[in-house]
């Protein structure tokens, strides 16, 4: 079992537990764990029991679970659980606004046990009688089954590509030869993904043979000489087509753009008197080949500079390709540093010193330490008296980590009336400031604006962060005007963050394009609260280089000394 597998079986015993009103430590100790594993680089199926026993959180008694695991693929205290409960019932946790409590009341009571069933108990208003629910609740849980069907058969980015890679490395060990070149939405870097699509140059249809036989195979939902489908652990349904290599360019472009992309893109071969197919670019009097092998020659014989596979969704790409204008994007290579991180201060599992040496283990210049503010408890927020005793602390670091700069920050929450959880002279004291919102996301648009707006009057505030407060495949967005908080973001110099954490990625594609448009900077940082989430950083920058973002578009690509005139203290100094 892989590192995501065992972290989800001990999320889903902290589950059960909880259901169960078990005792508060022992949940907390497999949630711990299920954070751990599913963040540490290394496979711990691999590790020893002192290997394991080393890592943050793990004891004895999880590593025996651990290496349980790794051997048998199950875990004995887990299947126990699932005897006492129904397979279904940790659907029901996957709702927004459900949790383990309000399962153990709807089992308990109405003998609950699937989401449909919660659909009709909520439609036929039996739940709002129930202790603690009420019509409002009763409305919520509805709109939560609403949002989840409409999800369905979605997986996160993240998740999608490492299962994609997964795939691809099973192949390429039983056909090393053989170019193999995962398209379609995680191509394109999109959000959530739904199938899984690789494409594989060179090989013969013995290939599909190593296709179907692959480990995590549940289903075979076809068998071809050329394309094989199959259903993989986890809900992805991933598709093999074999190409040949004077195809090659034909069928990446064809399966990574989006429809709208493609269809405008094979208008414009009409135009010309050609077609287009995944097969190539076919003159359409004698079918002769006109391109196919390069995605670049495609692009190139129909007039257009190449188009990166981001921007292929028919948002103006095809018109700035005809007339040369494409950006450059922005890429890994650009970023300078990172200015949202966690330590062990506040929720984050790693000292600042760790997270230090894995900044410069990254090449970056400069990071910046930015632990909660007090209001998020749960997270052992800062007050003002710790906030500054902490910043002397990450400063005192400075000059043992090579030519890395910490700076003292703070990610303040903004209050449910628009004010900061800290007082100003504490945020003037420190090197940048934060504001999110963590709290009462139910206000209405209106509301959700005026505080918003309200922060980012604060002459302290440098980023919002996560400024949606979505969580994808989860929970929606907040209801808040962008357009108002992006000009309002320009106007006041306040940066406006993309969030690398996997199941954000907020700001989204969109909504960061229209701060580039009013010109509100961007931030890509990966809000890590671990030194393995740095390695984040990737999936933010597929949401930036899908908002057309150029590297001058986003504060940290550049120098520390640039960087800092663009803070809102150093321009109050000026």
């Amino acid at each position: 079992m892989d590192n995501r597998q065992i972290a989800q079986v001990f999320a889903e015993i902290a589950d059960l537990l909880e259901i169960k009103g078990e005792n508060v430590f022992k949940i907390r100790a497999y949630r711990t764990a299920a954070e751990t594993v599913g963040t540490w680089a290394d496979p711990v199926s691999r590790m020893d029991d002192r290997q394991l026993r080393d890592l943050p959180g793990i004891g004895k008694d999880l590593a025996a679970k651990i290496r349980e695991l790794a051997e048998t693929g199950t875990c004995a205290f887990h299947q126990e659980l699932l005897q006492e409960f129904p397979p279904t019932i940790l659907d029901l946790l996957r709702l927004h606004g459900v949790g383990p409590k309000t399962v153990a009341l709807l089992f308990t009571t109405l003998n609950i046990r699937t989401v449909d069933e919660l659909a009709n108990a909520a439609r036929t208003g039996r739940l709002r009688d129930l202790k603690g629910m009420g019509a409002k609740k009763e409305a919520l849980i509805l709109k939560a089954i609403e949002e989840r069907q409409k999800d369905a058969g979605r997986h996160l980015l993240s998740d999608t590509a490492t299962a994609s890679a997964e795939l691809v490395a099973h192949l390429r060990e039983h056909a090393p030869q053989v170019d193999f070149v995962p398209v379609g939405s995680l191509r394109r870097g999109c959000e959530t993904c739904g199938d899984i699509d690789i494409l594989a140059t060179g090989g013969d249809p013995g290939l599909m043979e190593v296709f179907i036989g692959y480990g995590k195979v549940d289903r075979v939902l076809g068998h071809g000489d050329t394309k094989s489908s199959v259903r993989l652990q986890g809900g992805y349904q991933a598709d093999l087509r074999l190409v040949p290599p004077e195809s090659r360019g034909a069928a990446m472009q064809y399966f990574t753009g989006s429809k709208a992309h493609n269809i405008v893109l094979r208008d414009r071969a009409i135009q010309r008197g050609l077609k287009l197919n995944e097969y190539g670019l076919f003159r359409t009097g004698d079918d002769s080949r006109v391109a196919g092998d390069t995605e670049e020659g495609i692009y190139e014989a129909l007039g257009l500079a190449w188009v990166e596979p981001e921007l292929r969704e028919n948002r103006g790409e095809i018109e700035a390709a005809a007339e040369r204008r494409l950006p450059r994007l922005v890429s890994a290579a650009d970023i300078r540093g990172d200015l949202h991180m966690h330590t062990t201060a506040t929720d984050g599992r790693d000292e600042v010193e760790a997270m230090a040496a894995a900044a410069e283990r990254l090449g970056y210049a400069y990071i910046a330490i930015t632990d909660h503010s007090k209001t998020l408890a749960m997270a052992n927020g800062l007050d003002e008296h710790r906030a500054l005793a902490h910043a002397a602390r990450v400063r005192a670091l400075n000059g043992r980590f090579g030519g890395l700069t910490l700076l003292a920050g703070i990610e303040c929450d903004i209050l449910p009336d628009g004010r900061l959880d800290l007082a100003d002279d504490c945020l003037a004291q420190l090197d940048l400031v934060i504001a999110s919102v963590h709290s009462h996301f139910t206000q209405d648009e209106a509301q959700m604006t005026d505080r918003v707006l309200r922060a980012l009057e604060s002459s302290w505030v440098d980023i919002l962060a996560h400024p949606t407060g979505r969580l994808l495949l989860k929970r929606e967005p907040l209801r808040i005007n962008m357009e108002a908080v992006a000009a309002a973001a320009s106007r006041h110099g306040v940066a406006l963050e993309i969030n690398c954490q996997t199941d954000r990625l907020d700001l989204n594609d969109a909504h960061a394009r229209l701060a580039c448009e009013r010109g509100a900077g961007l931030v890509i940082s990966t809000d890590a609260h671990s030194v393995t989430a740095l390695g984040h950083l990737r999936w933010g920058l597929q949401m930036a280089r899908r908002a057309w973002a150029t590297p001058a578009d986003v504060l940290n690509t550049r120098s520390l000394q640039e960087l800092r005139p663009l803070l809102r203290r150093s321009r109050r100094a000026a």
